[in-house]
């Protein structure tokens, strides 16, 4: 028994493999929480560029714009976000703001037309500033976005303000980072245009912001 002993105390074989099977768990639990935070962060710019592609695609339509313009606007967005699952863990609501046309007092900004398209139906992913006819006959709309990022259409222009809300979907358990709410705001003058009325169009469907199923 003593020289069994001994002879154990002096063999080393297997001992990187104990070695490895102890750090094993604490390896794979690095590796993972790393592999959330890096999609977790693709998420966040995939939200900023949905923002900012919606606003820019809408403002880019010339001479007039119809319904059927604003949904191809919503679905480019839609399959921007496709790899992420936004259509149903998402939201997109595009405003049209203008000038109201009034002076003094009652000079302010105004909300001609608002669409959105997405399922998320929760508290943040509504209009933050305003439905659509807000601020037309009064000055209750100054300007689109939080406090101290604030931005309101020039004189004799028109913007199109974009927000964007979606919940984060974990690869794998939301003990990592749980479901945050990611949200980002864009907006882009409109150029070109002759008239901002959003005209109906023949065979398609209006995205409305009362409507969740698109």
């Amino acid at each position: 028994m003593p020289h069994l002993l001994r002879r154990l105390h002096r063999d080393q074989r297997g001992l990187a493999l104990l070695e490895f099977a102890f750090t094993l768990p604490i390896v794979l639990t690095i590796a993972l929480y790393g592999v959330e935070i890096a999609n977790y962060g693709i998420s966040i710019l995939r939200v900023h560029q949905i923002a900012a592609t919606a606003a820019d695609n809408a403002a880019r339509v010339r001479e007039s714009i119809s319904e059927a313009d604003v949904n191809e606007v919503l679905l480019g967005g839609k399959i921007v976000g496709e790899a992420m699952n936004f259509a149903t863990r998402g939201r997109i609501v595009l405003s049209d703001v203008m000038p109201n046309g009034k002076t003094g007092s009652l000079a302010g900004q105004t909300i001609l037309w608002q669409r959105c398209s997405g399922t998320l139906n929760r508290t943040e992913s509504q209009p933050q500033y305003g439905t659509q006819g807000k601020g037309a006959n009064d000055a209750s709309l100054q300007a689109m976005g939080a406090t101290g990022r604030q931005i309101a259409a020039s004189a004799g222009s028109a913007m199109i303000f974009a927000e964007v809300t979606y919940v984060y979907e974990p690869i794998f358990s939301t003990v990592v980072l749980g479901t945050p709410v990611i949200r980002s705001e864009a907006s882009f003058t409109v150029r070109e245009r002759a008239s901002e009325t959003l005209n109906a169009a023949t065979g398609s469907t209006p995205s409305v912001c009362t409507r969740y199923d698109l």
